[in-house]
């Protein structure tokens, strides 16, 4: 049968600097190894000097259900979402219309899809997409012990134009355990799926010319790479999706660093474990989600009354409840703000970014261990269980540390009233620097005291010591000029940087401000970093706006305000972001 393989041609997207991004997918049933090829081809895209992002999208089964992988290609650093998809390899269309939504395609998209496994579904087809016969399945009967998702992976190569022999060594370190016959039925899968009657792309990626050192990352491993650095050696946790990665990654690498992670009972003992390791001396975390997060709330104000540093990462997720376990959402702002009961001032802070999430987590501890407080860290899913091909992501801030107790003070008192509200902890087993430690309020030396003017010291001591310490510039990252300001925090900020340097492109001044410390509030410093805007439009995900609304309770906004606000599980795209700002510049 002849088949026509002339292609529209498409607007190829650009990724932030200009450079040309491509965007692809790959489909299947749980199982059919959609991810596994999406994490060998980003690892052969790095390996030939591009840069790239792959997230996940996929069901809570453990297994079965829907399953892709997510892709977005270039010779320069990208890491927003596509605005649309400009290949989808379908392995099978086994519940493919549960995640329609989140694979966005258009009349120059090209789709490879394999005819044995049934009709191409109809949102597909009214994308006015290309659809092309793939036979993965047929192909793959050809080679003993063959698997689809290989010819998948080599029919990708190909339109890409990366080298067979680059896939074939990734595949090799990746799956080489599995032995030699599964090896020469990988090799041989491979080029069938290259072999394959395929159209020449209208363009291919070249490779960065500076080739450059490149790390491939997800965020919950720059999350536990950044905690490590920060000085982290106890970890307490109990696995919750999407935040598991982080103790998998720190389980191993603990160990080589003298550290211990614990796996507790449950989410309560996880935590007071960790505030145990801390008031112990050691610098201590533990990671979750947000029903997790829920069941801490109790013991995260034991830390703010004990004043013990420790560090919680919640890897955010659909909610509420159990929620949407394997999609993202920034729903957990609110209670991560205030679900502490009583006056409980802490530390919220969230990267910005894949590679953020390394900085982020270890200017944290810093900060938890400086302030003698605990400090939120928020994730979500889309960065957590992302992975990135991107520059090594830079160090944080230094902070001073913990202030220690001297052997033998003088009268020594836990809870001393100081300026700053920083009073110096004595490790268990001091001399001299025995105290209580507990959830009651105290007096400066640590007995209980239902004393007003002793509530009232402590009270104070403890919401002064986080308002007077400067935390330097690292609070927030602001780019660009121009009197529109884009406001936003966590995962959609990449998305906010590229419709910012497209608005550029078309001469619409606009800055953009990611908030990377969310407790304590910096009103002065986004002041000046809003000086000369008159109109700002506030990019999250979430259904009740739950970043404008914590916005309007502790700064001072702009007369003209607009809300970009939509829920998970769709991410936010850079076009969309665009469109609003493109609409706002018009209507004027």
């Amino acid at each position: 049968m002849d088949i026509d393989l002339s292609l529209p041609q498409p607007a190829v997207e650009a990724a932030p600097d200009g450079a040309a991004a491509f965007a692809l997918a790959i489909t299947g049933s749980g199982g059919a190894g959609a991810m596994r090829a999406g994490e060998i081809l980003l690892e052969a895209a790095s390996r030939a000097g591009l840069y790239g992002v792959m997230t996940r999208a996929m069901g809570p089964q453990i297994r079965g259900g829907e399953a892709a992988a997510l892709l977005r290609l270039s010779p320069a650093p990208v890491s927003a979402p596509a605005d649309r998809f400009d290949l989808l390899i379908a392995i099978d269309w086994d519940n493919f219309t549960r995640f329609t939504e989140e694979v966005p395609l258009g009349p120059t998209s090209l789709v490879l899809a394999d005819p044995d496994q049934g009709p191409v579904p109809q949102p597909v087809a009214d994308a006015g997409a290309r659809v092309l016969p793939l036979p993965c399945k047929a192909l793959v009967r050809k080679v003993a012990g063959g698997r689809a998702n290989m010819v998948a992976l080599g029919a990708a190569a190909r339109l890409l134009g990366l080298p067979l022999a680059l896939l074939e060594d990734v595949v090799a370190a990746q799956l080489g355990r599995k032995g030699d016959e599964a090896m020469a039925a990988n090799r041989a899968a491979l080029a069938l799926g290259a072999a394959a009657e395929l159209p020449e792309l209208p363009h291919r990626l070249s490779p960065a010319a500076d080739r450059a050192v490149r790390w491939t990352m997800s965020g919950n491993q720059a999350t536990g790479l950044g905690v490590l650095a920060g000085g982290v050696r106890f970890v307490a946790a109990y696995p919750i999706t999407p935040a598991t990665e982080v103790l998998e990654w720190l389980a191993p690498a603990l160990a080589e660093t003298g550290g211990v992670l614990v796996q507790a009972e449950d989410e309560l003992a996880a935590i007071n474990m960790a505030i145990g390791g801390a008031f112990g001396g050691v610098p201590a975390m533990t990671a979750t989600s947000g029903p997790g997060l829920a069941l801490m709330t109790e013991a995260l104000g034991l830390a703010v009354a004990s004043e013990t540093p420790l560090v919680v990462v919640d890897v955010m997720r659909g909610g509420p409840s159990t929620g949407i376990p394997t999609k993202s959402e920034q729903s957990d702002l609110d209670i991560a703000l205030h679900g502490m009961h009583g006056d409980a001032p802490h530390l919220v802070l969230a990267p910005n970014g894949i590679g953020d999430c390394r900085r982020t987590a270890e200017w944290a501890v810093g900060l938890a261990e400086t302030l003698q407080t605990p400090a939120l860290v928020l994730s979500d899913q889309a960065m957590g269980q992302a992975r990135a091909v991107l520059p090594p992501p830079p160090p944080a801030t230094r902070t001073p540390g913990r202030r220690v107790a001297e052997p033998g003070t003088p009268g020594y008192l836990r809870y001393v009233v100081t300026d700053d509200g920083i009073s110096p902890m004595a490790r268990p087993g001091t001399p001299g620097g025995a105290h209580v430690a507990d959830g009651l309020e105290h007096t400066p030396r640590g007995a209980p005291s239902a004393a007003a003017r002793d509530h009232a010291a402590q009270l104070a001591k403890r919401a002064r010591k986080l308002e007077g310490f400067d935390v330097g510039p690292d609070w927030a990252d602001a780019e660009g000029e121009g009197n529109i300001a884009i406001l936003t925090w966590g995962s959609p900020t990449a998305a906010a940087r590229e419709a910012a340097a497209r608005a550029r492109a078309l001469g619409i001044a606009v800055r953009v401000i990611s908030l990377r410390l969310l407790l304590p509030a910096q009103p002065d410093r986004l002041a000046a970093l809003l000086a000369g805007v008159d109109r700002a439009l506030v990019v999250e995900q979430s259904h009740g706006r739950q970043f404008h609304r914590y916005l309007r309770a502790f700064y001072d906004l702009p007369a003209e305000v607009e809300v970009f606000a939509r829920p998970g599980p769709l991410p936010i795209r850079p076009g969309e972001i665009l469109d609003r700002l493109s609409h706002w510049e018009d209507a004027r």
